[in-house]
């Protein structure tokens, strides 16, 4: 059960800090995929693995820090997950757009990285609304 709605500037600051946290995970599981596998086989590999391991810590911390969803339980989890999961589909389509458009374009790490920085952005602000109204549909954490 959650209470009070968080701040608004609260809520903002600990999303934001969860994305880039998530973000980091993802692009460092990325960079260690590539430093093993090269070519497009190996950046095919580096974006699914990074998508799915910063799609997991995102959702732990979301769930408990910005929904107060406290339920326990392999039920509970495996619903809310794949909920959360199929809200990211669209914004996983987004994220890889802008990462893989970069990387066509210009063909480099840097460019690489800066598409997927801003396709995550913009992301996780479109997945925080589709969470909101159709995974944790209830009001915002209070801790």
């Amino acid at each position: 059960m959650s209470g009070p709605a968080l701040h608004p500037a609260t809520l903002v600051l600990r999303f934001a800090a969860f994305a880039v946290l998530a973000t980091l995970v993802n692009l460092g599981t990325q960079r260690l995929i590539l430093a093993i596998w090269s070519g497009a086989a190996g950046f095919a590999l580096a974006v699914f693995f990074g998508t799915a391991v910063g799609l997991v810590v995102k959702y732990i911390l979301d769930k408990r820090w910005i929904f107060a969803d406290l339920e326990k339980g392999v039920k509970a989890h495996s619903q809310k997950f794949g909920l959360y999961t199929a809200m990211g589909i669209v914004t996983t389509l987004i994220f890889w757009g802008f990462e893989t458009g970069a990387w066509l374009v210009w063909g480099t790490e840097a460019a690489r990285e800066g598409g997927a920085i801003l396709g995550l952005g913009i992301g996780y602000v479109v997945k925080y609304h589709l969470d909101r109204r159709f995974v944790f549909n209830r009001t915002e954490a209070s801790v």
